[in-house]
């Protein structure tokens, strides 16, 4: 870009990219690596923003490092400052993780004790439910600085719980340049399509639903249906039917788009029984090795870029680069998003936060309409859908009443305690974060 080139936001200059939480290293380079590998975007604006000086330093030096492997000469600033990164971006991408670690380690300590299980928390459940109550007031107060410092910018936000997150954009801000952006339904078929053996390139698919429990709705290669090729490979290997999602494709007729850890969380059926764990080998509490090992990598990115020797990266095929290059360009694309509802999908509530296929090019970001999702599929995406809006209704109206209200509808935790058992639990992880919520929220209530 030169630097009379018109922006997407209509301004003369060089396309800027702010980076919100830029200090998940790790991802903030994959996202980097694949910007900078298009052509037209190497001589973009970065504008990194942590609120971590060391991780900040070091999201910086690895953009450098990457630049110069790329053979790109963008423009690389650092920010403590928010706002000083955010003024006159055209594109925001959010990562920020309020609490980082700590507040994770809780969300799965203190349901523990009750006996509640999890495997990955950043979604629904009670994980789901305050990590999201953790993060809204950031996202309020980054929206405010959007509308007033790039009013036209896209936000592609990266940053869980998904859903709840763009949901409550739309409701409680003015902002509607936003769509979410999650690599699960890309890595989905991906892997089926390793699973059988068909090139990637091959295959044709719709997905959608809610975000880490949508639905491949067709599956084809050449205008036939592939679900045949699949229900042959489980039929032939047993221990496919020892995960989870292949467990509820069986039953339900549509593979569902998120790994068997994060699918567990969202159905009754599964983490409550010691028989089905097993049977699943469902992994308790694996969030937890999880942010560990990126807490390791991080400390060996930060170290070889101190001793001169950075890591080699690679490109992540995330959905942000391709659409950032889609806006600019004018390529078309289709990615897939996370989204209001507003009709996209007849049988889903119309304020839900929905993930479905949108053409991207220059005007933007434009959701598909999907019509209506298999009837059974639709009915376990309503029950997500609810307690998604029961935790936005309790940071909108500052109801405390319903964060309990979003616990005992979620399908997990009312599987596996009784309502009393439920609000002592919302109780006491509102007493261990209560300085990270906003202040309406902070009361204990008892039963």
């Amino acid at each position: 870009m030169t630097s009379t080139t018109p922006t997407p936001t209509g301004r003369t200059g060089t396309v800027k990219i702010a980076f919100i939480g830029a200090g998940s290293v790790v991802f903030t380079q994959g996202l980097l690596a694949d910007l900078l590998a298009f052509p037209e975007l190497r001589r973009i604006h970065v504008a990194l923003h942590d609120i971590d000086p060391e991780r900040l330093a070091t999201a910086e030096g690895a953009a450098r490092h990457i630049a110069a492997t790329r053979g790109a000469e963008p423009e690389i600033t650092a920010h403590l400052d928010r706002r000083a990164a955010l003024d006159g971006a055209d594109f925001v991408i959010n990562t920020v993780q309020i609490g980082m670690n700590a507040a994770t380690r809780t969300d799965f300590d203190i349901p523990a004790r009750y006996g509640l299980r999890q495997t990955i928390g950043d979604t629904l459940g009670v994980g789901g439910i305050f990590r999201a109550l953790r993060t809204f007031p950031l996202l309020r107060a980054l929206a405010d600085d959007i509308a007033e410092l790039c009013p036209d910018a896209w936000l592609l936000n990266y940053t869980n719980p998904m859903a709840m997150n763009v949901m409550y954009l739309a409701r409680a801000t003015p902002l509607r340049r936003v769509v979410g952006l999650c690599h699960s339904v890309y890595w989905t078929v991906r892997d089926l399509a390793d699973l059988l053996d068909v090139p990637y390139e091959e295959i044709s698919y719709q997905a959608a639903g809610v975000n880490h429990q949508a639905w491949v709705l067709r599956f084809e290669r050449a205008g036939q249906s592939l679900y045949p090729l699949l229900d042959d490979a489980i039929a032939k290997d047993p221990q496919l039917l020892r995960r989870v999602r292949v467990d509820m494709y069986r039953r339900l007729g549509y593979y569902p788009t998120e790994t068997s850890e994060h699918s567990s969380e969202y159905v009754p059926w599964y983490l409550h029984h010691d028989s089905e764990v097993e049977r699943l080998r469902l992994p308790i509490g694996t969030y937890l090795d999880i942010i560990e090992e990126n807490t390791a990598e991080y400390v060996r990115t930060r170290d070889a870029l101190a001793a001169g020797s950075p890591l080699p990266v690679e490109g992540t095929m995330e959905y942000a680069p391709q659409v950032v290059h889609s806006i600019v360009t004018g390529t078309p694309r289709t990615v897939y998003g996370n989204v209001p509802n507003h009709g996209l999908i007849d049988n889903l509530p119309a304020e839900a936060a929905v993930e479905v296929p949108c053409l991207v090019d220059s005007l933007g970001v434009q959701p598909t309409r999907v019509g209506a999702l298999p009837p059974q599929c639709a009915a376990l995406n309503r029950a997500y859908a609810s307690a998604n809006d029961l935790v936005v209704r309790a940071a909108v109206e500052g109801e405390p009443r319903h964060i309990r209200h979003a616990a005992m509808t979620d399908p997990a935790t009312a599987a596996a305690l009784p309502v009393e058992r439920i609000w002592d639990l919302c109780d006491d992880l509102v007493r261990a974060h209560a300085d990270l919520l906003q202040p309406e929220l902070r009361e204990v209530l008892g039963h």
